[in-house]
């Protein structure tokens, strides 16, 4: 506690303020590491697993060296999905409560014309994706050699050759001396990017792999052939409380399984990477009211997703490695809150995931429904 209480001390009373009012006790590791150096304008790369706080860990700090008495922008945090920017700007505003700092949120297959017009007031803080950020600065409307901080949130996603040449541009039409701070929750394939982008050494920071999955989630696992799955989705979909993120692996497969589920009456939405916004934030929204119970997402779709009050994570298909199994698990448990994994297995599958929670240090039981709950499973029968 003494360690959250010299950090924050030292920054903003309205920061100080709002983290009274957030619930929050003590800052996570990786903001008690990441801040201090973020403060004294470092160039940073922070690699910690989903769900420890990374985007409190940037925004704090960036926060505390925005200039309010200058209207231009002076932050720019860049993020691969349409969804985690919005997620992040949301941040933004709850952190920026009773200041004067303003803010944006700048994304591909939005209306341009009224960004632009946004843009006129020169929000301090903008948020935004790769393609739509570049798209204004090459009109002219995004003045880069006034932003002095570039965040890169899941910079693993922004490096990649989807995003990397367009993420070097922007980087570049910044002025030498701004600040670049980059957040992934897995390791960079190759970190020298970031050199090569900046033109010298950054910091690095790395969370241990045993904190890889939240503590505050359990892990089970229901033994079952291919063709029992769907039936097995749509009782989970039934229980009590229930508010479940899905995972399946091809779009093809989620929409046969969305008409079976439609079909037996389950309500649910589907998430993936070819529906538009309004069709993605009516799917979210629907999930965040409780109006359905689970939620059917590819990985791609999923990721960055902050879904609050999320108490389940589904693998209808097995996640392909740990690393995935992370980035799935991460969606629940957040900030420490409780949530469940749910594996759908066969006897293969059963032995990959056995192996996942030997490398990620967490304990897995079988379980069997009984009357819409999970119940123990008895060896000996």
């Amino acid at each position: 506690m003494m360690k959250t209480m010299d950090i924050l001390g030292n920054m903003k009373p309205f920061i100080q303020e709002l983290w009274k009012q957030s619930g929050f006790n003590e800052l996570t590791p990786v903001q008690e590491k990441a801040i201090p150096i973020i403060n004294e304008r470092k160039d940073l790369i922070v690699q910690s697993p989903t769900g420890t706080g990374k985007t409190l860990a940037y925004l704090l700090p960036i926060l505390e060296q925005v200039d309010e008495t200058k209207q231009m922008s002076q932050v720019l945090v860049l993020a691969p999905s349409r969804e985690l920017v919005m997620q992040i700007h949301q941040e933004v505003q709850n952190w920026s409560k009773g200041t004067g700092i303003t803010s944006a949120a700048l994304v591909g297959g939005a209306n341009i014309k009224r960004q632009v017009e946004r843009l006129k007031k020169k929000p301090q803080v903008l948020t935004g994706t790769p393609g739509r950020i570049l798209e204004l600065i090459r009109m002219k409307k995004i003045k880069m050699h006034e932003v002095k901080t570039i965040v890169l949130d899941e910079g693993d996603q922004l490096l990649n050759k989807e995003h990397l040449e367009t993420v070097r541009t922007i980087v570049k039409s910044t002025l030498n001396d701004r600040q670049l701070l980059l957040f992934s929750a897995t390791k960079l394939e190759e970190p020298d990017q970031v050199r090569a982008m900046i033109g010298r050494e950054p910091e690095k920071l790395s969370a241990e792999k045993t904190v890889s999955v939240p503590s505050s989630i359990q892990h089970y696992y229901l033994l079952c052939e291919p063709r029992e799955k769907t039936k097995l989705l749509g009782k989970l979909a039934k229980m009590d409380g229930m508010k479940g993120l899905v995972f399946i692996r091809s779009v093809g497969n989620m929409n046969v399984i969305a008409d079976k589920l439609e079909f037996e009456g389950v309500k649910i939405e589907l998430l993936h990477s070819d529906l538009r916004k309004h069709e993605r934030e009516r799917a979210l929204k629907r999930l965040q009211s409780g109006e359905i119970s689970i939620l059917l997402a590819t990985d791609i779709a999923a990721r960055g997703l902050d879904v609050r009050g999320l108490n389940h994570v589904i693998q209808y298909d097995l996640a392909e490695n740990a690393d995935q199994y992370v980035h799935r698990a991460g969606r629940t448990g957040r900030m420490g809150a409780a949530g469940t994994v749910v594996s759908f297995v066969n006897p293969r599958d059963e032995r990959e995931l056995n192996k996942y929670a030997k490398e990620l240090g967490f304990s897995i039981e079988r379980k069997r429904l009984f009357k819409g709950q999970f119940a123990g499973f008895d060896k000996r029968k």
